[in-house]
């Protein structure tokens, strides 16, 4: 059983960054792409950014192209996302997520096998 544990969050102003960490434990991991997702108040849940197992491989959201930047350590089994340029409406709890398949067409879905429990990020204005 894959575990998600985020870290990062917090208060920042229009036009400040945050990076938000990502670290997953449990020894099926390996093959795992792995993601994030925010959920602003009142909202669905969204998909954001993901990367492949490989790292190779990497999508975002149209609104945070240019933005945001995902990447992983897989030695240290963890998923990072550096957010620059922070809006208002960047605001919301930000989740991590993993599963074994990766895509686009799948991962803006968002029917993966584990989540992490959140972090509140809020970009003030």
């Amino acid at each position: 059983q894959v575990q998600l544990v985020e870290s990062g969050g917090g208060l920042v102003q229009t036009g400040g960054s945050l990076r938000l960490s990502c670290a997953a434990s449990g020894r099926t991991f390996s093959g795992y792409a792995m993601g994030w997702f925010h959920q602003a108040p009142g909202k669905e849940r969204e998909f954001v950014a993901g990367i492949s197992w490989s790292g190779g491989f990497t999508y975002y959201a149209n609104s945070v192209k240019g933005r945001f930047t995902i990447s992983r350590d897989n030695a240290k089994i963890t998923v990072d996302l550096q957010m620059n340029s922070l809006k208002p409406e960047d605001t919301a709890v930000y989740y991590c997520a993993a599963d074994p398949k990766w895509g686009p067409s799948f991962w803006i879905k968002g029917y993966l096998e584990v989540w992490g429990q959140g972090t509140l990020v809020t970009v003030s204005s």
